[in-house]
């Protein structure tokens, strides 16, 4: 039977969820290999360098580089606090003396004779990298992080905004058809993952941020509304940095999408239990999906994830688009044509022949992504 290898996008009843948490620079490890974790734990730590800041102390003065040594009231390696005197010129009989003040407080890292500059290295800034996620420490990387491990239901979406939250799941709209609206988010909802059903709109998202909600979960959502959530055209950029209270990941796609059945169900099977969630999204080259892990007891708990897709798209899977027109519509693959089609932008691709909606497209292959479930 012909075949696609293609990205898949999961949701699994269970499976052996692995992440690694890595520091950005090398660092100390905190745990060790076997240890418990919840996902407030520090696995590892380091410290940044502090931010530079250049001080051109011969032009501030107004004497030569060369002369700046004379006036130096600091010396390499020399930590100072904001308002200290870096430099000062003799003056006139003692008078009328200018000078330069550190503007922050750091340490003296290097004076420059030839062009009279001093540079202040701010304090180093702490990182610290939680664990994210319930489970144990599967392996040490030595002065970088570690990977956990976790027994954990896991699901991820097409779309998302935020980084890294975590909270108690709450459903909140009684079916997968069901828009999530505004007046159904409520104060003690703060901290909580909702569970939405097909749409979530931009006054409901904005009710979200305001009581602090952890994060939603919901099937769709307008993209047009994405600017006035974040300020700025998306485009094509990764997201997950942005600084938001709450996170949303859209399982389905842009506009009113009933969340799948087996997303909604899954979801719904762990209401109330606690979650962690990230809503980093990529979906050009180096995929990465915004994603909900639920960590579950170990009992009875198989990795599903090696037994679902393991030679790709293959005719009868279940496939989502990733691109417009038809993005985020689930359909079926009636077949793989062998040779290559011509789109509308004239290129020759490899396509597949998808039934959406009880029509037959054909669809280039780069634009499917297939969706793994038990």
């Amino acid at each position: 039977m012909a075949h696609s290898y293609t990205p898949g996008l999961k949701v699994l009843k269970k499976t052996i969820f692995k992440k690694e948490r890595i520091l950005p620079l090398k660092g100390d490890v905190l745990v060790k290999s076997g240890d418990q974790l919840t996902p407030d734990t520090i696995v590892a730590s380091t410290n940044l360098p502090g931010n530079v800041q250049m001080l051109k102390v011969s032009n501030i003065l107004n004497i030569d580089p060369k002369d700046v040594v004379e006036a130096l009231q600091v010396k390499e390696g020399q930590e100072v606090k904001k308002g200290d005197i870096i430099a000062e010129t003799s003056g006139i009989f003692g008078m009328f003396k200018s000078s330069v003040e550190s503007p922050v407080d750091g340490t003296i890292e290097s004076i420059s004779q030839s062009t009279g500059r001093v540079v202040v290295r701010e304090a180093p800034i702490p990182v610290e990298v939680d664990a994210y996620v319930s489970g144990v420490v599967d392996e040490v990387v030595e002065n970088e992080g570690i990977v956990l491990k976790s027994n954990a239901a896991f699901i991820q979406g097409i779309f998302g905004i935020a980084g890294e939250k975590r909270g108690d799941l709450l459903l909140v709209s009684s079916g997968p058809g069901e828009e999530l609206t505004a007046d159904q988010i409520t104060a003690d909802m703060k901290g909580k993952i909702l569970i939405g059903g097909s749409f979530l709109s931009l006054d409901a998202y904005k009710k979200a941020l305001s009581v602090q909600v952890a994060g939603i979960v919901v099937g769709g959502f307008n993209y047009y509304d994405l600017k006035a959530v974040l300020g700025y055209n998306l485009g094509v950029a990764i997201t997950g940095t942005e600084k938001l209270n709450t996170a949303l990941i859209v399982t389905e796609g842009y506009g009113s999408i009933p969340m799948s059945e087996a997303t909604f169900s899954l979801l719904k099977e762990n209401d109330g239990k606690a979650a962690s969630i990230n809503g980093a999204t990529q979906i050009r080259a180096g995929v990465i999906r915004p994603e909900i892990v639920i960590p579950i007891d170990a009992g009875n708990t198989d990795d599903d994830s090696s037994s679902k897709m393991p030679e790709g798209i293959q005719e009868g899977s279940i496939v989502r688009v990733i691109r417009s027109p038809n993005f985020g519509k689930i359909g079926k693959v009636i077949s793989l044509p062998a040779e290559l089609n011509k789109m509308e932008s004239e290129t020759m691709v490899r396509v597949a022949e998808i039934n959406i909606d009880g029509k037959n497209i054909l669809i280039p292959r780069a634009n499917l992504e297939m969706v793994e479930t038990e």
